[in-house]
């Protein structure tokens, strides 16, 4: 096999880029190892988040859900939509008060004139004021209309007058269109003209495009026209219609959250005063439009305000668009089985209503897996996260590293050990390279046989086959199996994850340093059967009772059987025996016999299988995880038959212990092969 690999100047982001996918593996990997399942590990780290290496914390999905939650009844509590009723009532009750009191006014200062005729006349003026003021329709479109067609005697009040009607139209305006209130706060002619021709066009694109017609005019031509109009900026038609729907859609809201008469007072008002501006028939064109092409806008729904904080109508419909926006965002994180499907959500909405680190988190949830994918940690088959080959032994190195680690930190003891390379003395023989050979290269014998291969053509490329390696003495072998007590007690006693990740790092220790020796797995629980190195990250308990260490023991003994160099088993368990297998009539197999506590023929079969092991030459090294007294006898049981060690240890030192123990095997095994030579 030729292998190829690609090269590109460091920018500063790829060191970053894989180490902090190795980051978020190394997060994930105690969930992963403790129930054997990436995909639910992903969404179990999505829920709750985690904290990088440089401190900064990645909410989870349960916290950002929070937030949104006390968000939205933070807005429900903060906002009154009976405010704008109240506060158009009474700005019209202070314009209609201050008319009156210029009436009053205009009579004292004819009265004091002493023109009796001015004073006759300014009477029957201010009793035809005084009467139309109170004829006047008690409903806001009404009074608002009457107004408008009334001849005020006060100019402060008709001065305040007018100006309450241009705010009126402004928020009447940005109520149904987001941002374009400014251009009808004093409109004039022109500016309606065009108003009224940028909706019926745009009502026009929309109904050509239903019937299945060309465009006319083109959403380009219709923003070189009338782009400034509509501010969102949308890139195209359908952006445009999905702005308009949901601002129409949100002020729909607001109406139907408003109690009967609010909603009577408020709409009427507000179609008046689009009336007044030749803009209703335009604008209730379009809300149809948008309704039949975005039907699930929210068009019906409803919100329950109980704060007291007075909403205009524009400032109402803001609120129910934001309450539309966190409804929206809960949905889609709520309903999020995957990283990317969170690509989804609109961080812009995020940021505008949680906050700039909300945003940032919900950006590294949805690059979760890709960062991953990316460094070819894990991989997704048939909709589901699966560890690949190089995220497997990212797992055992990292597993590896942090109980060299622990070690470098213990230093006590037999933890100490001191290691350099394969530790082979080197002889001045030198052969091909073969996979699983130590690389102790002979640069010299290697470049000639580039040199060799290449003729004279430059540059000389090494391949593989051009590697030669100087030999070691007396290279030895060492054979093991691992015997991993898979029953229901290990997670109970949480000695499971401390368990796997000593397995991991034992095999990456074999592969990596003793590429020659051999490494087999077996998990017992009610039976026993062996498990792949690919499979150990996810490898979980049996949900059954039993410990069946005696098919334990048959399988090691015939995975060692044609294994050679020394052989060895390292047994992990946290309880004595209490399954055995039983043979059944005609040798139709085998049933399980189990019962706890352990019979005496449980414990004699398996004693039995001991005994065979060690007549086929294999050690039995014993770790002990919280053992009982019971347990602690069999073992010493196993001892005076294997004569093989014990170690009582806790979950937290169990690495240390079947690593320092290992090495100090591989160690004498060396040696004894060095003197054998």
């Amino acid at each position: 096999m030729t292998w190829r690999f690609d090269y590109r100047r460091w920018d500063g982001t790829q060191e970053q880029l894989v180490g902090g996918a190795d980051d978020l593996l190394s997060e994930l990997t105690d969930d992963l190892l403790a129930n054997g399942d990436l995909h639910e590990a992903m969404q179990r780290m999505l829920n709750r988040g985690w904290r990088t290496p440089d401190g900064e914390d990645v909410q989870g999905l349960r916290q950002l859900l929070d937030r949104l939650r006390a968000e939205r009844a933070e807005q429900l509590d903060r906002g009154d939509l009976g405010g704008a009723f109240r506060e158009i009532a009474e700005a019209l009750a202070d314009v209609v008060e201050e008319e009156r009191e210029g009436i009053d006014d205009l009579v004292d200062e004819a009265t004091r004139s002493g023109d009796e005729r001015r004073r006759e006349v300014t009477e029957e003026v201010a009793t035809e004021r005084r009467m139309a003021l109170d004829l006047l329709p008690p409903d806001l479109a009404g009074m608002v209309r009457a107004l408008q067609h009334y001849e005020f005697v006060s100019s402060e009040a008709r001065a305040h007058f007018e100006e309450l009607v241009d705010q009126l139209r402004a928020e009447v305006t940005s109520t149904y269109f987001e941002q374009m209130s400014e251009a009808l706060s004093n409109p004039d002619p022109e500016a309606i003209a065009r108003m009224r021709d940028a909706f019926s066009a745009l009502n026009r694109m929309m109904e050509q495009r239903a019937a299945g017609e060309p465009l006319d005019p083109s959403f380009e031509a219709f923003m070189e026209s009338y782009g400034d109009l509509f501010p969102g900026n949308p890139a195209n038609l359908d952006e445009l219609l999905e702005q308009l729907a949901a601002r129409m859609a949100a002020a729909q809201a607001m109406w139907n959250s408003m109690s009967p008469e609010q909603r009577a007072q408020l709409q009427g008002l507000a179609e008046s005063l689009l009336e007044d501006l030749d803009l209703r028939w335009q604008v209730d064109r379009l809300a149809e439009n948008l309704r039949q092409a975005f039907p699930g806008a929210g068009w019906e729904q409803r919100y329950r305000f109980s704060g007291d904080e007075p909403l205009g109508m524009a400032g109402a419909t803001d609120a129910a668009s934001a309450l539309r926006d966190l409804d929206e965002l809960e949905a889609m994180l709520r309903s999020a089985t995957s990283p990317a499907a969170l690509s989804e959500v609109d961080l812009d909405k995020v940021r505008r209503h949680l906050g700039e680190d909300a945003a940032r988190s919900l950006d590294q949830l949805s690059r979760l897996a890709k960062r991953m994918t990316d460094a070819g940690l894990i991989d997704q088959r048939e909709g589901r996260f699966e560890l690949t080959p190089k995220g497997i032994r990212r797992i055992g190195q990292q597993a590896l590293a942090d109980l060299f680690d622990q070690l470098d930190k213990d230093r006590v003891g037999t933890h100490r050990t001191s290691w350099t390379g394969q530790g082979h003395d080197r002889e001045e023989i030198t052969k091909p390279y073969e996979f699983g050979d130590p690389f102790n290269l002979d640069l010299s014998r290697t470049v000639h046989n580039a040199v060799r291969r290449a003729g004279s053509g430059l540059p000389v490329r090494l391949t593989p086959d051009d590697f030669e390696v100087v030999e070691t003495e007396a290279l030895t072998r060492s054979a093991t199996v691992l015997l991993l007590d898979l029953s229901l007690s290990m997670p109970m006693r949480d000695n499971f994850v401390p368990a796997k990740k000593m397995a991991l790092a034992l095999h990456t220790l074999i592969t990596s340093r003793f590429p020659r020796d051999y490494l087999g797995v077996v998990g017992f629980s009610e039976v026993a059967r062996t498990i792949e190195a690919e499979d150990l990250p996810t490898v979980s308990w049996d949900y059954v009772y039993g410990t069946n260490l005696q098919h334990g023991l048959i399988l090691a003994r015939s995975m060692l059987a044609h294994q050679p160099g020394t052989k060895q088993v390292i047994l992990v368990t946290d309880g004595e025996p209490t399954a055995h297998l039983v043979p059944l009539s005609q040798g139709m197999g085998y049933d399980v016999f189990f019962n706890y506590p352990p019979v005496p023929e449980t414990l004699e079969v398996t004693l039995a299988e001991v005994l065979r092991c060690t007549r086929a030459g294999i050690t039995i090294n014993t770790f002990l995880l919280d053992p009982d007294r019971g347990l602690r006898g069999f073992v010493e049981q196993l001892s005076r038959i294997n004569h093989g060690r014990t170690f009582a240890t806790s979950p937290g030192e169990l690495g240390d212990y079947v690593l320092v123990d290992f090495l100090h095997h591989r160690t004498a095994v060396r040696s004894r092969g060095r003197r054998a030579g």
